[in-house]
């Protein structure tokens, strides 16, 4: 079987996008990064993910973000937004250059595995307005590791799969139920509790609940405001 490297946060999307991988017949290899974030219960969401649905090997890499702060997932100073999603401009959440980091790993490890691919579930429709989802972003990353590696150079070029990149959340639901997925183990919420139940208030879980209601699907996740 072909390798490829998965980048899982145990959220929606990139669990969506695991079940792509293994359906499309790769030998998956999931990496999840511990960055220092507030909402580091999705790792253990992740590490479920990974075995319900068939990763030949899970790995945790961890970083620590939070040294140098500058965003309200991994720094306690900065307050998650529970107002609505923010229409302009980049929000609070944002984290510096996370995407580069989390893909740099996934690359390094692509490398030592000899696997020519890797999957990220990065999304340019529903998100936040990060950045580092675009689709231009994704091709100069795929360019640049193409440049930057001993296996591309010799001949075994890397392809970045971002298949859920032009999809809406709705749409990303309905493929991942066509595929199996059970989002009841995955967490998306940028301020979940230590048992992996959502606020139901932030950015993420607004999103992750507007694409359930409109893919007509039944919202598995578990709130722990009376507010949700």
């Amino acid at each position: 079987m072909r390798k490829a490297v998965v980048l899982l946060s145990g959220g929606l999307d990139s669990a969506t996008v695991l079940a792509l991988a293994v359906r499309q017949g790769y030998a998956c290899h999931a990496l999840s990064i511990d960055y220092g974030q507030r909402h580091r219960i999705e790792l253990e969401a992740a590490a479920r993910v990974a075995r319900a649905l068939g990763a030949v090997e899970q790995k945790t890499l961890r970083i620590d973000l939070g040294t140098f702060g500058g965003s309200a997932l991994t720094d306690d100073a900065i307050a998650v937004p529970t107002g609505g999603v923010q229409k302009d401009g980049i929000p609070v959440t944002y984290v510096p250059a996370r995407n580069t980091i989390m893909l740099s790993f996934a690359l390094a490890w692509a490398e030592v595995l000899n696997a020519q691919d890797i999957f990220f579930g990065a999304n340019a429709v529903d998100y936040s307005g990060y950045p580092d989802c675009r689709p231009e972003y994704m091709r100069a990353f795929e360019r640049m590791g193409n440049l930057a590696t001993k296996a591309a150079v010799e001949g075994s070029r890397l392809v970045l799969h971002t298949p859920i990149i032009a999809m809406s959340k709705a749409q990303i639901i309905e493929q991942g139920v066509d595929l199996g997925v059970d989002y009841s183990l995955t967490v998306s919420c940028y301020q979940a509790d230590a048992d992996g139940r959502a606020c139901g208030v932030c950015d993420s879980c607004r999103l992750r609940r507007m694409g359930f209601e409109a893919a007509g699907v039944n919202d598995p996740t578990r709130y722990f405001t009376a507010d949700a």
